[in-house]
């Protein structure tokens, strides 16, 4: 289904107004004939066929206020007649189409929790009361950005964790007839498509970086992660649910990680091994930083001669200060006042 643009002139309100004068010249016309069928006037036939014309005239004129189309910026209506699609209005503007077309949105109804698509408190409460709000279920196709925050998922990593991840995805109609006409509920299908799209991916990447893992299908390990390759995730999302919506008319501009953390059920675990790997580092840094500090003391007393040790006496000083530089609370010091012998 190829889109048709509509170009024609916006004469709305030319129609109005012409129907609005043919409505005073009709009115104006029945009481002409009216009072001249009273008075029995001659010829009465031309009096009586001229009433009932004018009578038929103001019951039918109405029909031609169904064409008039008003669509503000941002808003298109694709139009059919009769069950074949005739084209498509995008500029805004005040327009008059043939009254009998009818304007198709097959997701009118439909509402998603994204920007400029969800419905207020006020509608809400009309809606459960049975009353339609006539703008909110307007059959015009908004063009607006517009985005999609999509549900939180549970979807096992390529280690088999189970994380919850949740995206928004910025997305906005580029070809109204294939919104309408090639798929059921153009707005169900992206969000069905988002779902699909961040599964398959997800799938592929670990949470945090983990070894022999290859994220980008060359064969070669590499350090891509859920939590440390954001960006590149969300662009293969963005290009996945791209591919997946093109049929829909559909374009996506961006697609972001909202929401990313361990399922509850292996959370505290998932967090007891950051924490172990934490401390294991941090000892290994005070480790190193002591071993340093013991080498620098030696050498510093040796250069100045301060005070001669032996193998014994190093020993024992080195493991002296490693316990002191490596314990996890303060030193008591103890003051030798006799002989170091």
């Amino acid at each position: 289904m190829e889109e048709k643009i509509l170009n024609g002139k916006k004469n709305g309100m030319k129609v109005l107004l012409l129907i609005l004068a043919l409505y005073v010249l009709d009115i104006l016309a029945i009481v002409f004939f009216a009072v001249n069928l009273e008075r029995k006037a001659a010829p009465p036939a031309l009096y009586t066929a001229g009433l009932v014309i004018s009578i038929i005239i103001v019951c039918t004129a109405w029909i031609f206020l169904c064409g008039l189309r008003v669509l503000k910026p941002q808003e298109a209506l694709v139009l059919t007649l009769f069950g074949r699609y005739v084209g498509t209005l995008k500029e805004n503007g005040f327009y008059w189409v043939n009254p009998f077309c009818t304007g198709v949105n097959p997701a009118a109804k439909t509402r998603l929790s994204q920007s400029g698509d969800v419905t207020d408190a006020g509608n809400l409460a009309a809606a459960v009361q049975g009353t339609v709000n006539a703008e909110a279920f307007s059959n015009k196709l908004s063009l607006k950005i517009m985005t999609l925050n999509n549900s939180r998922q549970k979807i096992n990593d390529c280690l088999g964790n189970p994380i919850e991840i949740g995206i928004a995805v910025t997305w906005r109609i580029v070809d109204t007839a294939k919104a309408v006409f090639n798929v059921n509920n153009y707005k169900e299908f992206l969000s069905l498509q988002c779902d699909s799209a961040l599964r398959n991916v997800v799938r592929i990447y670990p949470y945090d970086v983990a070894p022999n893992v290859d994220t980008t299908g060359d064969g070669v390990a590499d350090e891509g992660s859920l939590r440390g390759s954001s960006e590149v995730v969300a662009a293969r999302i963005r290009d996945e649910i791209q591919t997946r919506v093109e049929e829909a008319g559909i374009e996506i501009l961006e697609a972001r990680i909202t929401y990313l953390a361990y399922a509850p059920e292996i959370a505290a675990v998932m967090l007891q091994r950051q924490q172990a790997s934490a401390i294991v580092d941090a000892r290994k840094m005070i480790v190193d930083g002591a071993v340093g500090m013991v080498e620098m003391a030696l050498e510093r007393l040796n250069e100045k001669e301060v005070v001669k040790l032996d193998e014994e006496r190093k020993a024992a000083m080195v493991s002296n200060l490693l316990v002191v530089l490596c314990g996890n609370r303060d030193a008591q010091p103890i003051v030798n006042s006799g002989s170091l012998y």
